[in-house]
């Protein structure tokens, strides 16, 4: 069970809430955030502490995934000696498809020598207009988006996620079905809608595009999506992943949430509805920004486990996605 979450670790050193989740419940896969300048030596410390705790008792000997958010820009934890200062994916287009992939890996290689195997990067959202991008919180505000055409889109930021693969990193894009034309962030905001996004809509391409790559992880936005299923967060909403990315672009990875521990868009669930809502709409892996909420998180997906088949058969259906996953990364 502990294999269907992934709970921050802070880059700096994990502290005993995040400790208690690897020990305790098991968890499989850890993400290094906040913000570090001290340089890849001290983050493959860090990883290294995070490592020890796997064992048969914990994660069955299964190695962890050690992944964090290394986009570029105001996006990036680990700097320091030792690793490259990204510039924002807005910075990056201007280098080319074939000079961002060989940038991309050598990021990709800096992360490898630190113990990372996973970049929650490149972001495939398509913001809607140079004139909007300052207006869309998430995204355009940082700079965040390679472009304003998902054709440019899919070209650089799938050179980005080639270029870590190259590496042996495995990228995770994101935000599935995009970010690019809401104006508050899901971060800091509720009820954050886009109001545009279809299911056929020309902005999925990026995405679809990584899918035919072959890539293992792609991460949701926590958005609604009012022409998709206006009732449902993207993370709680069947048709964004079983009917759209499962069945529309034939996607057999690995589904991450974003952060459903500590975003402002999940306030309105509890700890348990958030994890067994997830789950139970076809999720693969929840992300956690707060190991203190992961005991109830993981106490209520065991229960609706035992009471519910149809639910433990999707989770035992995710645990065997992350294996595989996990599986065809790089050593």
């Amino acid at each position: 069970m502990g294999q269907l979450f992934m709970v921050a670790a802070k880059a700096t050193g994990p502290d005993p809430a995040t400790m208690t989740a690897l020990g305790n419940y098991h968890v499989g896969n850890v993400y290094l955030s906040g913000r570090s300048k001290a340089g890849a030596a001290a983050a493959a410390n860090v990883v290294a502490s995070l490592n020890a705790t796997v064992s048969p008792a914990t994660t069955g000997n299964l190695p962890l995934f050690v992944a964090t958010d290394q986009e570029g820009g105001n996006v990036q934890v680990l700097s320091g000696p030792g690793f490259s200062a990204i510039p924002p994916a807005v910075a990056q287009a201007a280098l080319g498809p074939d000079k961002l992939r060989s940038s991309a890996a050598l990021w990709g290689r800096e992360l490898r020598s630190a113990g990372v195997n996973v970049d929650l990067a490149p972001v495939l959202d398509t913001v809607k207009s140079p004139d909007f991008a300052p207006s869309n919180g998430p995204i355009g505000k940082f700079q965040r988006q390679y472009g304003y055409d998902p054709g440019q889109v899919s070209v650089l930021g799938n050179a980005f996620a080639q270029g870590l693969r190259d590496a042996g990193v495995a990228p995770a894009v994101k935000h599935y079905p995009g970010l690019g034309r809401v104006v508050p962030n899901t971060d800091v905001s509720k009820n954050v809608r886009d109001a545009e996004t279809t299911r056929t809509d020309p902005n999925l391409a990026p995405f679809r595009d990584a899918v035919r790559n072959g890539l293992d992880l792609v991460m949701l936005s926590s958005a609604y999506y009012d022409r998709i299923d206006p009732a449902n967060i993207a993370p709680f909403s069947p048709v964004i992943m079983d009917t759209m990315l499962r069945g529309d672009a034939g996607f057999k990875g690995v589904i991450l949430s974003d952060d459903l521990c500590s975003a402002a868009q999940l306030e309105p669930w509890s700890d348990a509805e958030r994890a067994v809502n997830f789950f139970g709409a076809g999720g693969t892996m929840m992300v956690c920004a707060d190991p203190a909420r992961i005991p109830a998180m993981h106490q209520a997906v065991t229960r609706k486990a035992q009471e519910d088949p149809a639910f433990k058969a999707k989770v035992d259906a995710a645990v065997v996605t992350v294996l595989k996953a996990k599986a065809g990364l790089h050593p």
